[in-house]
């Protein structure tokens, strides 16, 4: 079909817009030639003219292309479709990966994405690129894994302009190696090689107008692997760092990240004399110093963090920032305007200088530790030599500002390559690197309005590497036709070679730049000149029409044109010697060496760790004119050595792009993403594969696509190829559209748009003929239903009009009996109205005369008690007026008494003024004398207080003892209050009894009146239909009580299981932790002994080479036996040992570390080469710490209970107690005097009565010395007692505080009232105490009643039934009634079981103490315990344990040696194969171990049940360790451990563990030994054991997932595919040469490992409750791994596949039915996954948003968003999501609150639920238990 045909009516083409670049169109007339009319989508119509094929417009792709992850798959290539997918893909699928061909095109999203944690990571780990969605991390894994499969060095070149995200995207590849190639080790090369990013992003990365984080120089880092494939180092090699933007900055950018970060952190580093960013010239000049959500201090944090983890000391981080801090204070140095003299005193000229003060200059020269008066002169002046002598040169102020600012470049400069090579340094390797993989994160293509140098070098690299991109295109393609054995044309491709030798080969623009930079008096404008001259021939190079200072460049991308200023001086990077000099000369140790290590590199040769980009005059004039390399020359020498590598190794390409310059996120504007995909050569790509066959089908999938094109009889199902060719046969006529090749089909572009138009058109017209089928079934359907359904209405009518008439006739019938029952009813109850009115009238009347007698006599009676009142208040006024005059009398002769005594006061004072007067001579003597009488009274006051002193205290010892006294008087009255309180509640419960009498009373009276309302209850039958009624509400009320009770008693249940779940949980991953540790502690002492016995055997000379076991691989384990084993290396993929990284490895757990030699007991005979574990040491040391910790709580809690009780009395309590503690000390004193006494008279011989009968009669006088201190203390007390109040009643009523001047009676009285308020507070509490037994009386009795009267309506129920349901609650009564009995009886008989316990120990004691003393009993074994023996089932195998009748009965124990011991521990666990233990009793190792450890405790051994359970325990480690990879060996010692846990449980006494035990088995528990931590040992080894079962479930059913649930088809070819690109899931590279599963049986064969895991954890007797853990946690893996591989493929994505998924799923639920764990909990697991398959059916409209969200609960927010955007349809008969449907459903489910881990993008594959074991009794009798033969166990003897 030609091109033409295909523009007819409705075809859809692309038309050019000015805005959008380009716009959606329809073609509205055929197309015929010259014009085609086409219609816009904004409704314009456009007549578009052509004159060749090539005017036409570009062809749409169908909507089922729309969106493909794969630009290649499109069936037209070209600019239009490329733009719109990516727009698509971005815009509405929140898509920012796509693949074009092999190159990732990145679009930055401005925003944080779910995409990045480690469980994409792990999602993408073993994968081929094209089998998951676009990702950064697939092409990360295409280069491990080419570098693990090739073994060939990779690269991974990551371009695009400022802003596209270059540097995070190479972070995140650099990220996903540092993940899946860390060694297994705890290495910090990982870490390093992350830190290295801060650093460089520091100090190379700045704020531009396109960018915020903008790299400023090109980096290209190599990671290097070692032999296992794991980072064993990194190198870094750098580009042309941008070093003009430290001395300036463009408006709205900043310099670069370190200086503000090192503002923001001045406080901390005040030896820099910082101030605010915006005070340093070389910062302030953007305008503009901050960055939304960036911090520069924590920025800072991280950075020095990054350089202590690097290895930069704190001296070199110190001397680091003073470098940078001097560079601030070097551009604010001033320089300013001066006359200066002459050269040779020729005159004056003009110059500039530096002022005296210049503070920024002091701190330059203080912090680079140089001579700051010689930097003031050479920052002015220059020198200038000639061939005889030097002239000193003044420079102007602008020269000197240019000098200025390129020594503060150059500084930087060199700073910058020392921090590279210190970070190369830290990250180099330390042994030898096998292959590595680059990762080049280099500046794109730019052109701006105006292009200066470094803009062409940018442009310079990007021709290089868009040539080297081109080539290895070309190859790829070429080499997939040679591959295929295609014909093919040659492809023409852009060539770049020829612009870029215009720009480096002899006579071009580098070396005539070189050229003129040489020359003395070389400008740019020259320089221009001979580039018109030279360089006009190129047809790449044109001068532009206007300007002589400028030339134009056609580059691959655009047409840029230079302007030449500052070319020259930007090459040459000129610094003054003097100034280098003078910075060199200083002291500070970094400067020198970075200028020392300048001068060592500074020759002719090429950089090898990063580029030297700076020069400066050496010490020899002559030899460094000859040795200077311009800037143009280094960076081309570095180019391609750049070149040179990357050609070395295989290229992976990234191509970033910056979807619009506002930083907006997920906003797309097609004029910039154009001009970038211009530049990055996507659009050649996609020109080069239009130019071949860019669709690619192999010849099944095109089948089963195009299979509705081709008829039946063509089908050759063996040849599919011949049937391929048959169907393009019939519609694709021109042989050149379509190439068939060995495995693929060739399409032209647009071939296969074509074939989906013709496959499109043949469906819809069998869709047409299956409607017309459909419709005409319906309509017949729809008249035998309408016919039926008459003929049905039509009986039912006249079956209606029957049934009305005969109801009619019963009414009137019904009406007359009605009517006359009424009428008599009436009549009745008017008659008994009337006599109860009647009645009433009487009452009422009589009552109202006698109330009104009643209130007559009220009224007398009140008025007699008024008159009484009034009365008495009359005489009480009357009274008190009187009184009153009397009082105001006397007040006024008293006042007038007064007055005269005052008058005649004053008189007596004006004499004694008189007398003063005539003796004025006599006032000297009488002033000494008053002195004099002052010092005796001070004299005497003194006397008088220590005499008073000296009472006080004879006071208060007697008022102490006097306390004493009284509180023996308390106590006294305490006591009678408490036999009064013990009386108060006799009385209460006398008052109980009556009470009870009360009660019973009462019961009576309802019996009584029970038997009233059974008389009454006849006339209460018309109420029963209401009360049946009421019944019914209320049981109904029931019902729903008791429901939300259950609701609320299963809540709270879920509630602590989840509790309990975490606190297991967050154990087990201690444990693993624990685990962790020891292996590596194990790992490291093989190491340390395996270098000990290389060195032995390097000394002792080559020995021979020794290989290991057959079966030695790199995850098996080095095995416990005395030779250690090693087997050879092989290169394996790491995918084995890294996706289940989070599961411990089994060899990783040694569960003890060895302490040392076992006991001193044990003989050397019986000791192993290899050292035990005492596991009994360490229990008895953790038996100890949970000991001391106990106490130590006690204690805790005995603190804070008394801080608790501190009352306010405490302090008297505290008196009292050390009084009483002294007395106590004394008392001691004086009985260990006496102790010592009679000692004394002991050891002299005599019987010591004399000295005892001293000490007595010396005790019995201090007793009454003491009495006698008692009663003179009580009687001094009582005397001064009345004494006072005696004092104090008498003279000072008014003035009492008199007599208490030294405090004594305020102490007593406070005493008094602490004693006081403690009898009130103990008084209190008694009555609190008694109120609170008083309340729990009144509720016992209010149960009692609520109780009783329950039982009587449940009488009176049980009285209206019938007597056999009577008889029923009758003896369900009884049943109750004899459970309590038969429980009360349980109790007693565990009492008498423990007593009989204790005496069968204590006879067991004295038994072996008599046969210690030689006394020898006849014990007949057989008597000892009688129980009838049990036979086992007889339908067991022949070698079950057999089981005879004997003669006597046996204890159910095994006797042995404790020689023996390490023979049966390795017969019975290391010997024992799965095959043999199959046959026998599940768990009969553990039943055999625990009869062994209760003759050990039957004998009382301490030493050999120790040795004993360390010997099993290690074993059992040790056949772990060696068999892991045996599923049956780890699953029957899972359960042998598990039964051996239940057997100690069983067995230890404990009575919550003896519910189920019979009598016998209560009589076999161990009596002498607590075995508890040693079931927490075997518990823990038991978690151990399970999480290798399940890792090994796991990595058997993980390769079969992914095909059997989403791959999986019933039906073949059911679901269609779409068509693929070069990154289809056919063309890409997988891991392994085939498939391990086949699709079609994956289903089949998981279901089959399922039932087979099932059948070995049943067969080896692993408990039920412990299988449905073990499927829970295999299910949940298996939905994890498929829901993540779902939401990371597109092409699943659709609604046929979700049926398939749901179908494959419905298998599996139907497993677990077959399993019977349907009720469990294990299929809640694949409730994601199912709902994932759900939402890719359900209906996706606007009305079912709410129900989409109901639906998908255990989905996140993200996992639905994510299917929503992938799901495409797979026919075009389909409808897409629309936009406004996902909007709605992220606005519901944002609503839904999310835990973080429900937050997350995919499922945590790695996720454990922590595993509990149920205690699981066993009923199998110990005695009946027999040793088979196969065992080899002879040396055990059943006792």
């Amino acid at each position: 079909m030609s091109t033409r045909e295909l523009y007819t009516k409705g075809a859809r083409v692309w038309i050019r817009h000015p805005d959008r670049v380009w716009e959606g169109a329809e073609v509205v007339q055929d197309y015929k030639g010259l014009t085609i009319k086409v219609k816009s989508e904004d409704g314009a119509v456009h007549d578009l003219e052509v004159k060749t094929d090539d005017d036409l417009p570009p062809l749409r792709n169908p909507d089922i292309l729309i969106g493909e992850n794969d630009l290649t798959s499109l069936s037209y290539l070209h600019e239009p479709a490329v733009l719109y997918n990516l727009q698509v893909r971005f815009c509405r699928q929140s898509a920012i990966y796509t693949y074009c061909g092999i190159v990732l095109v990145a679009i930055n999203p401005y925003d944080e994405l779910p995409i990045y944690g480690s469980d994409t990571v792990w999602a993408y780990r073993g994968q081929a690129m094209g089998d998951l969605d676009p990702h950064i991390f697939a092409v990360a894994e295409e280069a491990y894994t080419k570098l693990e499969r090739e073994e060939n060095d990779q690269s991974i070149i990551v371009s695009g302009e400022s802003g596209a995200g270059k540097t995070v995207s190479a972070k995140y590849a650099m990220r996903y190696f540092a993940t899946v190639g860390g060694s297994s080790t705890e290495t910090q090369v990982e870490k390093k090689v992350l830190a290295s990013s801060p650093i460089m992003e520091a100090i190379g990365n700045a704020k531009t107008t396109r960018n915020d984080n903008s790299s400023r120089f090109g980096k290209f880092i190599e990671i290097h692997f070692n032999k296992q494939f794991h980072i064993q180092g990194a190198s870094m090699r750098t580009y042309l760092l941008e070093k003009s933007r430290v001395v300036f900055q463009a408006a709205e950018e900043r310099n670069y990240h370190i200086f503000y970060q090192l503002c923001a952190a001045r406080d901390l580093l005040p030896e820099l004399h910082l101030s605010h960013q915006d005070n340093f010239h070389y910062l302030n000049q953007g305008a503009n110093p901050t960055i939304d959500g960036v911090n520069d201090a924590e920025a800072f944090e991280e950075t020095t963090m990054a350089l202590s983890l690097l290895g930069f000391s704190q001296r070199e981080q110190a001397d680091m920032f003073k470098v940078l801090a001097a560079i601030l204070h070097l551009g604010n140095v001033t320089i300013m305007d001066a006359i200066t003299e002459g050269v040779g005193g020729g005159g004056d000229s003009e110059g500039s200088a530096i002022p005296a003060n210049d503070k920024h200059l002091l701190l330059l020269a203080e912090l680079l530790q140089l001579d700051a008066s010689e930097m003031r002169s050479w920052l002015c002046h220059r020198k200038i030599v000639s061939m005889r002598e030097v002239f000193f040169k003044p420079m102007t102020v602008t020269e000197a500002v240019g000098a200025r600012d390129a020594l503060a470049k150059h500084i930087y400069a060199e700073l910058f390559n020392w921090i590279v090579t210190v970070v190369n340094k830290s990250l180099e390797s330390t042994g030898t690197s096998q292959r590595f993989i680059g990762v080049l994160d280099i500046y794109g293509f730019e052109t701006f309005d105006i292009n200066s140098f470094e803009q062409f070098c940018i442009n310079y690299a990007n021709e290089k590497l868009q040539q080297q991109f081109n080539q290895h295109v070309f190859k790829l393609e070429q080499e997939e036709y040679l591959k295929e054995e295609i014909e093919w044309k040659f492809i023409d491709f852009y060539d770049n070679q020829p612009c870029i030798d215009l720009i480096e080969t002899k006579l071009g623009i580098l070396d005539l730049l070189d050229e003129e930079c040489r020359m003395p008096k070389g400008t740019d404008s020259s320089w221009v000149e001979k580039l018109y001259s030279k360089c006009t021939k190129w047809k790449h190079f044109s001068r532009p029409r206007f300007g002589t200072t400028a030339f134009l460049i056609y580059h691959f991308a655009d047409n840029v044109t230079y302007q030449s200023d500052g070319f020259l001086e930007k090459n040459r990077d000129t610094v003054l010697e003097d100034q280098i000099n003078v910075v060199k000369n200083g002291q500070n140790k970094l400067v020198r060496k970075l200028f020392h290590d300048e001068l060592e590199g500074r020759k002719l040769k090429v950089p090898a760790a990063k580029v030297k980009v700076t020069v400066a005059k050496p010490t020899v004039p002559v030899s460094s004119k000859q040795h200077k390399k311009t800037v143009g020359s280094q960076f081309r020498d570095s180019l391609n050595m750049l070149m040179t590598t990357l050609n070395a190794t295989t290229p992976h390409y990234v191509r970033c792009i910056k979807p619009n310059d506002n930083k907006v996120p997920f906003e797309y504007n097609p004029v910039r993403a154009v001009q970038q995909l211009r530049a990055c050569g996507v659009l050649e790509t996609i020109r080069i594969s239009a130019a071949g066959f860019p669709s690619r089908w192999t010849y099944a999938d095109f089948f089963h696509r195009y299979r509705v094109l081709c008829k039946y009889k063509d089908i050759q199902r063996n040849n599919m190829r011949a049937t391929c060719e048959k169907i393009l046969g019939n519609f694709i006529k021109v042989d050149d559209k379509y190439q068939f090749g060995k495995t693929k089909i060739f399409f032209r572009a647009g071939q296969v748009a074509y074939l989906e138009k013709l496959r499109a058109d043949k469906l819809r017209q069998c869709c047409i003929i299956i409607q017309k089928q459909v419709r005409a079934f319906i309509c017949r359907k729809k008249y035998l239903r309408k016919v039926k359904a008459t003929q049905c209405i039509q009986r039912y009518v006249r079956g209606f009009i029957a049934r009305r008439r005969v109801y009619h006739i019963r009414r009137n019938k019904a009406a007359t009996t009605i009517q006359r029952h009424i009428r008599g009813w009436l009549k009745r109850t008017q008659f008994g109205r009337i006599k109860l009115c009647i009645l009433g009238l009487q009452a009422r009347s009589r009552g109202l005369l006698a109330r009104r007698r009643y209130q007559q006599m009220r009224y007398n009676h009140k008025a007699i008690i008024i008159q009484k009142y009034v009365r008495c208040w009359l005489a009480q006024k009357k009274y008190q007026h009187t009184i009153h005059r009397i009082i105001t009398v006397q007040s006024v002769v008293r006042r007038w008494m007064a007055r005269r005594l005052f008058k005649k006061l004053k008189q007596e004072a004006r004499s004694v003024e008189h007398v003063k007067k005539l003796n004025k001579g006599l006032e000297n003597k009488i002033i000494s004398l008053q002195q004099r009488i002052e010092e005796l009274v001070k004299e005497n006051n003194i006397l008088k207080s220590t005499q008073h002193e000296l009472a006080d205290l004879r006071i208060k010892v007697e008022s102490l003892k006097g306390l004493e006294a009284e509180t023996k008087r308390i106590t006294i009255v305490l006591n009678d209050k408490e036999r009064e309180l013990e009386a108060v509640v006799r009385s209460l419960e006398h008052e109980q009894d009556e009470k009870v009498d009360l009660v019973n009373e009462k019961e009576r009276i309802e019996k009584e009146r029970k038997e009233e309302l059974e008389i009454m209850n006849s006339e209460n039958i018309k109420l029963k239909a209401e009360l049946d009624e009421l019944n019914e509400r209320i049981k109904s009320n029931q019902i729903g009580a008791e429901k939300f009770m259950k609701t609320r008693l299963e809540e709270e249940k879920l509630f602590l299981i989840r509790e309990h779940d975490q606190d297991r949980d967050a154990y087990q991953k201690l444990l693993t932790d624990y685990n962790a540790l020891e292996q590596r502690s194990e790992m490291l002492e093989k190491e340390i002994g395996r270098l000990q016995r290389g060195g032995a055997n390097a000394s002792g000379g080559k020995k021979g080479h020794e290989r290991n076991l057959s079966d030695a691989s790199t995850a098996s384990v080095t095995s416990e036996l005395p030779d250690d084993d090693y087997g050879y290396g092989s290169v394996r993929s790491t995918v084995s040992a890294s996706s289940f990284g989070s599961h411990q490895k089994l060899e990783n757990i040694d569960w003890n570390q060895q302490q040392g030699s076992r006991s001193e007991t044990v003989s050397p005979e019986r000791q192993k080469p290899s050292e035990q574990t005492d596991v009994a040491l360490m229990l008895k040391l953790q038996q100890k710490l949970k000991d001391v910790e106990k106490e130590r709580n006690r204690l805790q809690e005995r603190i804070e209970c008394l801080e608790k009780e501190d009352s306010p009395s405490d302090d008297a309590t505290r008196t009292h107690d050390t009084f009483k503690l002294q007395e106590l000390e004394m008392e001691n004193s004086k009985l260990k005097t006496d102790l010592a006494a009679l000692r004394k008279v002991t050891a002299d011989g005599e019987t010591g009565g004399q000295e005892l009968l001293k000490q007595l009669e010396a005790s019995q006088l201090e007793l009454d010395r003491r009495r006698e201190e008692c009663i003179q203390l009580h009687s001094v007390l009582s005397n001064q007692t009345k004494g006072l109040k005696s004092v104090a009643s008498n003279n000072y009523s008014s003035h009492i505080d008199i007599i208490n001047e030294d405090g004594e009676l305020v102490l007593a009285f406070e005493a008094q009232k602490k004693i006081n308020r403690q009898l009130e507070d103990e008084l209190q509490a008694e009555k609190t105490r008694w109120q609170a037994e008083r309340n729990e009386f009144m509720q016992e009795i209010e149960r009692l009643k609520e109780d009783n009267d329950r039982q009587q309506k449940l009488l009176s129920v049980n009285l209206m039934k019938s007597p056999q349901t009577q008889t029923e609650a009758f003896m369900q009564h009884e049943i109750t009634r004899l459970t309590s009995e038969n429980l009360d009886l349980q109790e007693k008989f565990d009492v008498l079981s423990e007593q009989c316990r204790k005496y069968r120990k204590q006879i067991k004691l004295l038994a072996k103490k008599l046969k210690d003393a030689g006394v020898t009993e006849a014990v007949n074994d057989g008597d000892a315990v009688s129980s009838p023996a049990g036979i086992l089932p007889q339908d067991q195998r022949s070698n079950l344990p057999v089981v005879r009748k004997k003669e006597r009965d046996y204890l159910g124990m095994f006797e042995y040696r404790k020689e023996d011991e390490q023979i049966i521990v390795r017969h019975l666990i290391y010997d024992l194969k799965p095959r043999v233990a199959v046959s026998l009793l599940p768990g009969l190792p553990a039943y055999i171990l625990f009869m062994c450890i209760r003759h050990t405790d039957f004998t009382n051994d301490d030493e050999k049940v120790r040795s004993l359970l360390t010997a099993t325990i290690n074993t059992i480690k040790k056949v772990i360790k060696k068999r892991h990879e045996d599923l049956d060996t780890t699953v029957l010692w899972l359960s042998n451990t598990l039964r051996l846990l239940h057997n100690l449980k069983q067995y230890s006494g404990d009575k919550t563990f003896q519910a189920e035990n019979t009598p016998k088995q209560i009589e076999q528990c161990l009596h002498n030994f607590d075995l508890s931590e040693y079931r927490q040992v075997l518990s823990d080894i038991a978690v151990w054991i399970y999480q290798g079962v399940i890792r090994h479930l796991e990595e058997r059913v993980q390769p079969m997932i992914v095909p059997a649930i989403l791959e999986h088809e019933a039906i073949s070819g059911l679901s269609g595919q779409k068509p693929g690109g070069m990154r289809g899931r056919a063309s890409s590279v997988v891991r392994e040469p085939e498939s391990p599963v086949d699709i079609q049986k994956a289903l089949d064969t998981l279901l089959q490992e399922l039932s087979s895991f099932h059948r070995s954890l049943g067969f080896h007797g692993v408990d039920p409750e412990l299988i449905v853990q073990v499927f829970r946690q295999l299910f949940y893996f298996i939905c994890a791994s498929s829901l993540n591989n779902l939401l990371l493929r597109k092409d699943l994505c659709h609604w046929t596949k979700g049926m398939q998924i749901r179908y494959n799923l419905s298998h599996l639920e139907q497993w677990i039915r077959d399993q019977r764990m349907q009720e469990t909990n294990v299929p809640d697991t694949l409730q994601p996954i199912i709902q994932a398959a759900q939402l890719l059916q359900a209906r996706k409209t606007d009305e079912d948003v709410q129900s989409v969200c109901d639906m998908c609960d255990k989905l996140s927010m993200f996992q639905i968003i994510k299917i929503l955007n992938l799901y495409t349809p797979a026919d075009e008969f389909e409808e897409r999501v629309p936009v406004s449907f996902i909007r709605k459903i992220q606005a519901t489910l944002q609503e839904r609150t999310e835990s973080q881990e429900q937050a997350a993008l995919l499922m945590e594959t790695k996720f454990s639920f922590p595993v509990r074991f149920p205690f699981n009794p066993s009923n199998i009798r110990l005695e009946d238990i027999e040793i088979p033969e196969c065992l080899n166990l002879p040396m055990l003897k059943k006792v």
